[in-house]
């Protein structure tokens, strides 16, 4: 998990480390929405507004001023690319081997086809006539040393947990690139859509060497937007790449400036002015005045994005399942949802949502899972029942929250109140920034605390990718060393299937396991917030951003 904060606001999201770190990640949302600005009632929606993109620009635009969601990014090395920020700037500049729709499907990119000629092999055509910014073309060795980098802990890859099963990537033919598995992993092809299945030119990666992706170093990619300069602490100017590969994606704004505004009141003001054009990740606090904002549109989309109280010490009343069960039950979240969120978020019966497998050819066997659990409802009665049976704590429970973040802070205080009807005593600590974020890294930072609430988003299309690091005896975030082997075996099995049924079948009968022991406690999947000025559209409005070259989809509105 990583710690990144407006100034009013902590985020938190999950990966899974190996070596320099790796992303834990989910898949979102359901079929049937608009994609073209119209409404559905998703049901990762908290209300029936949401969609999945913005209507199609109409015409051209010179230029466009973007805030990015956290501040400066640290990177724009694809490998490194762990954050809000990077990945919204990488993600329009370096194509990958497929690509994530706005409802969460899947495209042809670089790779125009992938097949299993066994469950330990996958193939993957290139994609011909491609060419880098400089004019050079795309080779299969370009492909290789791009997914590489993801195995080599020098390169210090986030996304190395995705890679964990490859045994080896190779080039077979011109344009064709075969990656043998030590044991099948149905995973790994879906998130060759996320900026793990990114490509660069191996040459320049070789040549910066350390400063590839720095402000001066720069990237070499094939995407619809090209690197122009990177002004640390101002600003990164990005241009439209006019040989680009994609007819049918031939960006519309000539050049774009992306802005690091951090503070919550002052992007507000800019987006009401007209000063930033738009922005992803508007702060909930912000969402009220936007709203009802003559100078704009704030969209509602289907996000990965939710809220977590997550467990700490191994040897406290937290490590119980019937303290963290009664503390669920103590809940009301329908009333955070309400209260604090406006209705822009749902409940969450569990971890794994429709948000995680709402668009997985499997999505009936989840629901119906999903639907067999306990409501996301408030149950007093249960609550006291399990603490009574856990014995009370001697002293309140600690929960950590981000500092200066004032949703959260009303979230947390509604949920002291909660637990303080079932006689669970809670104290509320707020963590300065680096001390927030070091509780996810170093086990010293941890000492004094019960739980952290997080607000995290999950990377990619499978509720696989999540759990194990919550659940297995090792899992990097299984702070209470939860252990049940029947889990462990299950999800084991369901990862290394590559049929979904037959996977999902394996990961619910998991799910029916671990969700009543409660290893994390699930508050609320969260929306996307994406505000246009009334001059702009073409956006995608659901999480896929993240992943995708959202910006060759922006122009002029009609």
């Amino acid at each position: 998990m990583r710690g990144s904060c407006r100034s009013n606001c902590g985020r938190i999201r999950w990966f899974v480390a190996v070596v320099g770190g790796l992303v834990a990640l989910a898949v979102l949302a359901t079929g049937c929405g608009s994609s073209s600005g119209g409404s559905s009632s998703a049901p990762n929606g908290g209300t029936e507004n949401v969609v999945e993109t913005t209507p199609a620009a109409t015409g051209e635009l010179d230029h466009v001023t973007w805030d990015l969601p956290w501040g400066e990014p640290t990177t724009l090395d694809y490998a490194k690319a762990d954050d809000y920020s990077p990945n919204a700037v990488v993600s329009n500049l370096c194509d990958k081997l497929r690509v994530m729709k706005p409802d969460f499907t899947y495209a042809p990119g670089l790779a125009t086809a992938w097949r299993n000629p066994d469950p330990k092999t996958l193939v993957y055509t290139i994609r011909s006539g491609v060419r880098f910014w400089d004019g050079s073309p795309l080779t299969a060795d370009d492909v290789v040393a791009s997914m590489r980098r993801n195995l080599d802990p020098k390169a210090e890859p986030v996304y190395g947990t995705f890679y964990k099963n490859v045994a080896s990537i190779e080039k077979t033919g011109p344009l064709q690139v075969t990656v043998h598995f030590k044991q099948p992993d149905e995973l790994f092809n879906k998130q060759m859509a996320t900026v793990a299945g990114s490509v660069a030119k191996a040459s320049y990666m070789e040549e910066k060497g350390a400063k590839f992706g720095t402000p001066t170093g720069g990237v070499m990619c094939t995407g619809p937007f090209k690197l122009v300069k990177w002004e640390s602490g101002s600003s990164i100017t990005v241009e439209r790449n006019d040989d680009y590969w994609d007819a049918q994606l031939q960006p519309k704004v000539r050049q774009l400036d992306f802005k690091f505004i951090t503070d919550s009141s002052t992007l507000t003001s800019a987006l009401q002015s007209g000063a930033i054009d738009g922005a992803y990740e508007v702060p909930v606090s912000s969402a009220a005045t936007l709203e009802k904002s003559t100078s704009g549109t704030l969209y509602q989309g289907r996000s990965l994005a939710h809220i977590l109280i997550h467990p700490i010490p191994a040897d406290g009343p937290i490590a119980d399942p019937r303290v963290r069960e009664a503390l669920s039950f103590a809940i009301d979240r329908a009333a955070l949802a309400r209260n604090v969120y406006g209705g822009r978020a749902t409940p969450m019966r569990t971890i794994a949502t429709s948000s995680v497998w709402g668009s997985s050819p499997a999505r009936a066997i989840y629901q119906k899972a999903y639907d067999a659990l306990p409501p996301a409802t408030q149950d007093l009665a249960r609550a006291k029942q399990l603490i009574e049976q856990a014995g009370r704590p001697s002293k309140p429970l600690v929960l950590a929250i981000a500092a200066g973040d004032q949703p959260s802070l009303q979230m947390a205080t509604f949920v002291q109140a909660d637990a303080k009807q079932i006689g669970l005593p809670i104290t509320i600590r707020q963590l300065q920034p680096t001390d927030y974020s070091n509780v996810f890294y170093i086990p010293s930072a941890r000492r004094g605390l019960d739980m952290i609430w997080t607000s995290g988003w999950w990377e990619g299309p499978d509720p696989l990718a999540l759990m194990p690091a919550l659940t297995d005896p090792d899992g990097t975030y299984n702070w209470i060393k939860y252990d049940n082997p029947k889990v462990t075996q299950l999800l084991t099995k369901a990862q290394s299937t590559l049929d979904e049924s037959a996977s999902a079948k394996a990961f619910v009968q998991a799910q029916a396991i671990y969700s009543p022991d409660v290893p994390t406690i699930p508050l609320l999947d969260q929306n996307e917030l994406l505000y246009l000025n009334k001059g702009l559209t073409g956006a995608p409005a659901s999480f896929s951003y993240l992943f995708s070259p959202w910006a060759a989809h922006l122009g002029k509105a009609g």
